[in-house]
C-alpha cells in the first residue's frame, strides 16, 4: 500500500495576514493555503513544517492522519479560557499532552493503531471535531476526560504503552454528561479510538449534565446583569472580528457563575476502569423482551 498523509490547520480566532501566509507558504509549494486554513496531502515525501510551531504561532486547530494508523488533533486556546493547571490532571504521555506558549495553551491528542484499516474521508474529520475547542473554552471538560480515557484505553491494543505501575493511576475528576456527548465529542472519541464499553463504564460515575449547567434559558437573565459598558466592549470586539472569542468568553463566565457545586464520586484507578470494561465486553447483551 502506498503511503498517505493528510495535514490540515485552521485559524479560527484571527485570520493570517499576508506576511504570515507567506511564511507558511515557504513550508509547502502545493498546499491549499488561505487566511484561515492550510491543507496538504502527501502520497510521498514529508511535510517540512513543525506542527507544534505552527500551532504556537499561527493556528487554532490541527489534524493529521496517516494510513499506517497515526492520528493527531491539536487545539490552541487562550490560557484565560482554559486553565493549564486543570488540563494537567488529564495529560497522559503522548496520548494527551499540553504546553503553554505565550498567552496560549496548546492541547495535543494522538492515537496509534497500525492494525486498523484506513477508510476515512480525511477532509471531513476536522470539521466534525472542531466544536470541541469551543466547548473546552466554555468550561466543558468532557473532551479532556475522553482523551485521558482513550490514552489508557489504548493499553488494551498495545500492552507495551505503559508499565504495570499505571494500573494504580487514579482517574482525573469525572465531568458531568459523559453519557450524553455532543456530536463533536462523539466524533472526537471515535477519532481517538475510544472503546464504547470503556466509555460506558466511565460514564457510570458522571452526573447528569443538566445538574451541572442549569437551565439554558437562564443565559438571557444572566446577560442582563452585565454592565452597559461591558456589553459595549463586547459588541465592539464582535464588530472588529472577535465574535468567536467573545462567545467563548461569555459562555465560560456564564458557566462559572451558574454551575452548581457537584458532589464528587470516589475516583477509580485505571485498573478498575479497564477491568470493568473487559467484564462488560465479555457479558452477553441482555435479551429484548
Amino acid at each position: 500500500m502506498s503511503e498517505y498523509q493528510y495535514y490540515e490547520f485552521l485559524a479560527i480566532d484571527r485570520p493570517l495576514d499576508d506576511g504570515e501566509r507567506a511564511e507558511v507558504r515557504s513550508l509547502s509549494t502545493r498546499a491549499r493555503i488561505s487566511a484561515t486554513s492550510f491543507v496538504n496531502e502527501y502520497d510521498w515525501g514529508e511535510f517540512k513544517g513543525d506542527p507544534r510551531r505552527l500551532m504556537e504561532r499561527y493556528y487554532d486547530a490541527h489534524l493529521y492522519v496517516a494510513n499506517w494508523g497515526s492520528q493527531r488533533v491539536m487545539f490552541r486556546l487562550p490560557c484565560d479560557l482554559l486553565d493549564p493547571d486543570v488540563v494537567e490532571d488529564y495529560c497522559v504521555g503522548d496520548g494527551a499532552s499540553a504546553w503553554v506558549a505565550d498567552d496560549f495553551l496548546v492541547l495535543d491528542f494522538t492515537s496509534e493503531d497500525d492494525a486498523g484499516e484506513f477508510d476515512y474521508d480525511a477532509e471531513s474529520l476536522l470539521s466534525a471535531i472542531i466544536g470541541v475547542r469551543a466547548e473546552l473554552a466554555a468550561g466543558d471538560l468532557r473532551p479532556l476526560y475522553l482523551a485521558w480515557l482513550a490514552a489508557y484505553g489504548a493499553w488494551e491494543r498495545d500492552e507495551d504503552i505503559f508499565g504495570r505501575e499505571a494500573d494504580a493511576e487514579v482517574e482525573p475528576p469525572v465531568p458531568p454528561g459523559l453519557d450524553t456527548l455532543t456530536a463533536a465529542q462523539r466524533a472526537f472519541a471515535d477519532f481517538l479510538r475510544l472503546d464504547d464499553d470503556l466509555l460506558a463504564i466511565a460514564a457510570e460515575a458522571s452526573p447528569p449534565l443538566e445538574e451541572a449547567v442549569g437551565d439554558p434559558d437562564d443565559l438571557a437573565s444572566w446577560m442582563t446583569r452585565l454592565s452597559a459598558a461591558e456589553k459595549d466592549r463586547f459588541l465592539v470586539r464582535v464588530a472588529l472580528g472577535e465574535g468567536t472569542r467573545v462567545r467563548m468568553e461569555l459562555l465560560h463566565r456564564y458557566r462559572d457563575d451558574t454551575a452548581p457545586a457537584l458532589s464528587r464520586p470516589a475516583r477509580r484507578t485505571v485498573a478498575d476502569l479497564l477491568d470493568a470494561a473487559a467484564r462488560r465486553r465479555a457479558s452477553p447483551a441482555p435479551r429484548a423482551r
